[in-house]
């Protein structure tokens, strides 16, 4: 250690291991054995910061380690004598539990006491447990379940969603208490279940084309439909059926407040009664009553936030655009997984254009109704020009015409007649009634997914 930086009595230490090996009767390597070439590279016996260790070995280990300077002697002796007696007067913090404590209980204490500069969390107990029970590392299965299903990683972190759909499976809410009681030789001998579960959850988000985390209204689905697969049919009729059946599941958890609060607890129970439907029994999920989680009407569609906010609707309403097409406006190409993450949130009815036209606010403004997701170059082409006037320029460009535009419009479920007569009024009549047809598009849509049907347009 360099005596004249170290100055920071509290600065970090490091424990260095350093190998042996023994040739003709000697250990190697050599400058082990020299007190001075040891201080040279900063290191000091770590034996020599036991509390028991006597002055005398440290006084004559100081004197070799300075070869002569009786002044550097001297620094060297108190420093070990420093770390030594810090070392002797640490208080080492414990917690006596009775011995009937549950596994449980004794891991939330542990993890809730650990105080050190890296703090193990529930899922690096878990891997413990798994290592030493199963005799695999839980690390190398997780980087096999991102290699299978590399989509993953798109919506969720897989070690979390690999717990979530475990503690589903085996009856348990996705909570951190349900993961201490899994089994690891039960999770391990289930490990290709779990695969197959999360490949199911990705593929189906997929299909119904909501692509990542930044666009995905609840991440409460993913665990249910992970738990969900194993009680899926592999065909005909009954899988269709069964589709349809979790897309109405889905849409529903995304147009209504069922995973606002006490998210867990609720996918435990809607997984039990999808389970139940999936058996031929009857649909006992509770997100299915519509009349304490009724489908979004309307006005409370106008009424949602720009959905680049967390707010379940809102987002809902973006991902039924894309999943109508959202093709981009002026180059025609469709949303998808592999261009949606460079795409824009582009207001439908300029910002600047409303303010300074309309004289409307950002609250006003800043609504999922007036957002569509486009390709960046189109996004800065359009500006803040007005809606007709863009659209103008769009059919004029466009070499398929006004049919083509209309078209892509539509793809957005954006009402053409609203959007086209945009001037024929104030522009802050025009935007509220544009804004109110668009709405009723986005409710009869939903209408039609939360109830498993594909909508006709």
């Amino acid at each position: 250690m360099d005596i004249e930086s170290d100055k920071d009595y509290n600065s970090a230490i490091v424990v260095r291991s350093q190998s042996t090996y023994d040739k003709e009767d000697r250990r190697y390597p050599l400058w082990l054995e020299s007190s001075a070439e040891c201080w040279n590279r900063g290191l000091i016996p770590l034996s020599f910061c036991c509390p028991d260790t006597s002055d005398h070995d440290i006084d004559e280990w100081s004197d070799a380690a300075a070869e002569g300077d009786s002044k550097l002697a001297l620094a060297i002796y108190k420093k070990i004598s420093r770390y030594s007696t810090t070392i002797e007067n640490f208080n080492i913090p414990f917690l006596s539990l009775p011995p009937g404590t549950p596994k449980e209980t004794a891991l939330d204490v542990f993890i809730n006491m650990n105080t050190s500069s890296v703090k193990l969390s529930s899922y690096d107990i878990i891997v413990a447990q798994y290592e030493a029970k199963t005799s695999e590392s839980l690390h190398d299965q997780v980087a096999e379940l991102e290699a299978a299903v590399p989509r993953l990683v798109s919506y969720r972190g897989a070690e979390n969603l690999l717990l979530d759909i475990a503690a589903l499976s085996e009856d348990r809410p996705p909570t951190q208490a349900s993961y201490h009681r899994l089994d690891s030789l039960h999770l391990s001998e289930r490990f290709e279940e779990l695969t197959a579960g999360a490949a199911f959850a990705v593929k189906v988000l997929e299909d119904e084309s909501i692509f990542d985390s930044d666009r995905l209204p609840t991440i409460a689905v993913l665990p249910v439909l992970g738990a969900l697969e194993p009680h899926v049919p592999r065909g005909g009729d009954e899988r269709g059926n069964a589709i349809s059946l979790i897309r109405a599941y889905l849409w529903r958890s995304f147009t209504t407040g069922r995973y606002e609060s006490a998210a867990a607890t609720r996918a435990l129970q809607d997984l039990r009664g999808l389970i139940a439907a999936l058996g031929g029994g009857t649909n006992t999920a509770p997100i299915f009553d519509e009349n304490t989680y009724h489908l979004p009407q309307p006005e409370e569609v106008v009424r949602a936030r720009w959905p680049k906010s967390r707010q379940t609707l809102a987002r809902a309403i973006l991902c039924a655009s894309i999943r109508r097409g959202a093709f981009d406006l002026a180059d025609g190409t469709r949303a998808t997984s592999d261009n949606i993450i460079t795409r824009e949130y582009h207001h439908i009815f300029p910002d600047a254009y409303l303010k300074q036209e309309g004289n409307l606010k950002s609250d006003e403004i800043d609504r999922a109704l007036n957002c569509s997701l486009i390709t960046w170059v189109t996004n800065r082409r359009i500006g803040a020009k007005p809606p007709l006037a863009y659209l103008k320029e769009r059919i004029e460009l466009a070499s398929l015409g006004e049919d083509e535009v209309r078209r892509r419009l539509e793809s957005h479920i954006i009402p053409w007649d609203e959007f086209a007569d945009s001037s024929r009024e104030g522009v802050a009549d025009s935007y509220r009634r544009f804004l109110e047809a668009r709405s009723t598009l986005i409710a009869e849509y939903f209408t039609e997914l939360c109830h498993g049907r594909e909508p006709n347009t």
